[in-house]
């Protein structure tokens, strides 16, 4: 990507400004490429871009369900056929196992446009409704408008599509503002929107830190915030949102935990409870960190929790064998290391891990970590660490394995473990989360994903997803 150059209303235009921001690579440190830091005078253009194309009497949220879904799937083929490309951009800017890059960032963005794409075909946007008393309500359901899209850093383009996908199916347009650690993979999304002929302005791509995405927030032409990212932040974005009576769906932070019951056979879910709790090298918002054991069992959860740690493989995130990459920046594993020293120092148990991987000298590694004998209200069981650290705490019963999963600021996933589905299930709904994974977890795309308490407000994903993106107007006739 030129560094001078930003992707607003269809074309590649000069920044207004003459910042940059420098992509470094997580397994080494070295240098990958640059792009412009966007300022508010590009934020501007690109509202600007994004409010004429929405407000064009032939723009795109007067065009029909089926022309929209038609240039959804263009824009699906293209985003295929750049899918190799993509993976690498992102394993190689955050530290996601090429695997995992291959297996979300290369896959989901599609697949949600081509879900998004047949919804949107098949639900009707007007509904007639018999009157009470009387009468009959015409009850119709438009495009929010402008999207203000705000994603973070661990899942780029996959975050990116849980707004994209319903927003476009909605009749939307967007901003985008992609985070300063991963910008790379959004010259590729720009070219794919350019191929696939997405008119002019649906589109936009404004890469920046804080005060940029703080000021596209805030814009006077945004209709609604779309908004991933940490919990404080959201805050932030919540009170500008609530101040301009704008709405605003925010998917935050999470803490969740993992109650492992008595019948539990982790044996032979081994790679679910890998994936669940140590996805992405941690740095997954909905992972299971927080295992809660039987005290029956515990001592044998410590040690299948251990040996998955010390077992996995670490190395560069581009090698096809590495099960645990990087983190995605020198400040990201410096606190990340900050929480295992506070572990420590709280009198919680390290049984593998704790500090940089020998013969990797160079990147921003950090050793799959497990603690021990770790109390509920500790720090590092109620903070979220966003790096590969497990916590074990004892519970003695269900009701009390529930208390621990429940007595968290978070409110976004968890996970039940057990031989028997539907006492799991029975369990799983005494959980207050938005979501809850039985033997397994992946957020469904054909249904709701959000969180409660500080994990959120509002869903993504299924037909919830296309709802956020839509108004309700309400014509009636007596």
């Amino acid at each position: 990507m030129n560094p001078n150059h930003l992707f607003i209303g269809g074309r590649w235009v000069h920044t207004s400004g003459d910042r940059v921001i420098n992509v470094v690579s997580a397994s080494t440190g070295d240098h990958l490429g640059a792009v412009p830091d966007g300022s508010q005078g590009d934020i501007d253009r690109a509202v600007g871009a994004a409010r004429a194309a929405f407000d064009a009497p032939t723009g795109w949220a007067s065009w029909g369900t089926e022309r929209r879904a038609a240039a959804m799937i263009r824009l699906a083929d293209a985003l295929d056929a750049r899918k190799g490309a993509t993976s690498d951009a992102v394993s190689a800017q955050n530290g996601m196992p090429i695997t995992v890059a291959r297996s979300f960032e290369g896959v989901v963005p599609s697949a949600l446009l081509r879900y998004y794409a047949g919804l949107a075909d098949s639900m009707p946007c007007e509904e007639l409704r018999t009157g009470l008393p009387r009468g009959t309500t015409l009850v119709r359901r438009e495009p929010a408008g402008v999207v203000a899209a705000i994603m973070t850093w661990n899942f780029p383009q996959t975050i990116a599509f849980f707004k994209i996908a319903p927003a476009l199916a909605a009749g939307c347009v967007l901003v985008l503002k992609p985070a300063p650690e991963t910008v790379l993979d959004s010259v590729l999304l720009a070219e794919a929107v350019k191929e696939a002929d997405i008119p002019d302005g649906v589109i936009n791509i404004v890469p920046g830190g804080r005060d940029t995405g703080a000021h596209l927030v805030s814009h006077p032409g945004v209709d609604k915030v779309s908004f991933t990212g940490s919990t404080r932040a959201g805050r932030q974005v919540a009170a500008t949102c609530a101040e301009l009576l704008r709405p605003v769906t925010l998917e935050l932070g999470g803490k969740s935990a993992a109650v492992v019951l008595d019948d539990a056979d982790l044996a032979a879910n081994a790679e679910q409870f890998f994936m669940a709790s140590l996805l992405n090298n941690g740095q997954t918002c909905y992972a299971s960190t927080r295992i809660l054991a039987s005290r029956s069992r515990y001592r044998e959860v410590v040690e299948f929790c251990t040996a998955m740690a010390r077992d996995a493989v670490v190395g560069d995130a581009l090698d096809p064998d590495t099960q645990i990459g990087p983190l995605v920046s020198l400040r990201q594993r410096e606190r990340v290391l900050g929480y295992i020293k506070t572990g420590l120092n709280e009198g919680a148990r390290l049984t593998t891990g704790g500090g940089r991987p020998p013969g990797l000298d160079r990147g921003w590694f950090v050793e799959p970590t497990v603690f021990a004998d770790v109390e509920n209200s500790s720090t590092i069981a109620q903070e979220e660490i966003f790096g590969p650290v497990l916590t074990i705490t004892s519970y003695d019963g269900e009701d009390e394995a529930v208390r621990l999963a429940n007595e968290s600021a978070y409110g976004l996933a968890g996970t039940v473990w057990t031989t028997d589905v539907d006492h799991g299930a029975q369990v799983a709904r005494r959980i207050r989360t938005g979501t809850v994974g039985l033997n397994g977890y992946l957020p469904d795309l054909t249904s709701p994903y959000g969180g409660r308490k500080a994990s959120g407000l509002g869903s993504e994903l299924g037909p919830e997803g296309l709802h956020a993106y839509q108004q309700v107007q309400s014509i009636y006739h007596p």
